[in-house]
């Protein structure tokens, strides 16, 4: 028998979510590299992705958070916090969420973006929590998870281009006296040279040291992501199920009294053996990657999306968010939806 740890926690009132019109399908990237759409479905489960055909990151992000607006029925000068996740932004700077907040009407609000890669999404919720917990001045949180990863996708490596799809998610949070709630959250970086992408390099007029700093970090082509794929697959096989069950230990339930497990889209494979060594179903897994591919922090929140809209999800089921991703960094977060 459960003994469910009732907290302060979240209300989610409202969910929204953005794809870009243009689909690649399998078939498509069997032009261009050496694959087929067997190859594809039989190792990773996806079948087709959504790719920018030239909208920015943030009017994805804009998009999504319109959706929520509406749909959690408030007004954009309502929201006191916007937080975004994202491991692609359209610039250094502004933020992701300053380019939101200008296109939602939101002016005036907190902005933030985050980088915890395809962890994002925990992570902002888990920020987005506390924030709402322990500030008087923040009632309502803006949770944005937007990514554009085909702009650092390397269309001639075959191992990894497939993997990846763009798109873009959105929760209108509000505070929950009384409830479901708990969290737990990690990183190992020793592990962060097993999926990294380059930013600009240490360049100035004033150099003279044409000697190369060790980062200890692999040879990147250009500003394209690279990943160990089999050590990616190690770390997540491991750390999703841990994850999961750390939370639950917090809340005081059993993965069993989940209604559903919305884990990071990355590989069905990883999910499958997630499933098997928290010892649950595959029903219990809200898998989209099919439709989308690996959208990073966006992939949890546009898979929750669709879990609500097809009736898999429901007001009062008892909802698990778990991710992993490059840092290494890895989350999960429990709440009653």
């Amino acid at each position: 028998m459960s003994d469910i740890k009732m907290t302060t926690g979240i209300n989610v009132k409202g969910i929204g979510k953005c794809l870009p019109e243009m689909i690649a399908a399998n078939e498509d990237f069997a032009k261009i590299v050496d694959t087929s759409d067997e190859w594809i479905t039989q190792r990773t489960g996806i079948k087709t992705r959504h790719i920018s055909n030239g909208e920015p990151n943030y009017y994805l992000g804009a998009r999504a958070a319109e959706m929520a607006i509406a749909d959690a029925d408030i007004q954009p000068s309502d929201i006191d916090l916007i937080i975004v996740a994202t491991c692609t932004p359209d610039f250094y700077t502004p933020s992701e969420s300053c380019l939101i907040q200008r296109e939602i009407g939101a002016s005036g609000s907190m902005a933030i973006d985050i980088n915890c890669a395809c962890t994002g999404f925990d992570y902002g919720l888990d920020m987005a929590k506390r924030y709402l917990q322990s500030d008087d001045d923040v009632h309502t949180v803006l949770l944005v998870a937007a990514e554009e990863l085909s702009k650092f996708v390397d269309y001639t490596d075959r191992s990894s281009c497939i993997l990846f799809g763009d798109g873009a998610a959105a929760f209108v949070l509000e505070k929950r006296e009384n409830t479901l709630y708990s969290s737990y959250l990690g990183a190992d970086g020793t592990g962060a040279s097993f999926l990294a992408a380059r930013a600009l390099r240490s360049e100035n007029v004033f150099r003279n040291n044409k000697e190369e700093f060790d980062m200890n970090m692999p040879q990147l082509k250009e500003h394209f992501f690279t990943q160990e794929g089999k050590e990616v697959y190690k770390f997540a096989t491991k750390a999703l199920p841990n994850a999961v069950l750390k939370a639950c230990e917090k809340a005081g339930i059993s993965p069993d009294e989940l209604d559903a497990i919305v884990p990071h889209q990355a590989n069905v494979r990883i999910i499958e053996t997630a499933a098997k060594n928290l010892g649950v179903s595959m029903d219990k897994m809200v898998v989209y990657i099919d439709r989308y591919g690996n959208t990073s922090s966006a992939s949890i929140p546009i898979a929750f999306c669709d879990a609500v809209a097809e009736g898999r999800i429901k007001r009062g089921d008892k909802i698990c968010l778990v991710g992993f991703g490059g840092g290494l960094t890895y989350a999960a977060v429990i709440f009653e939806y």
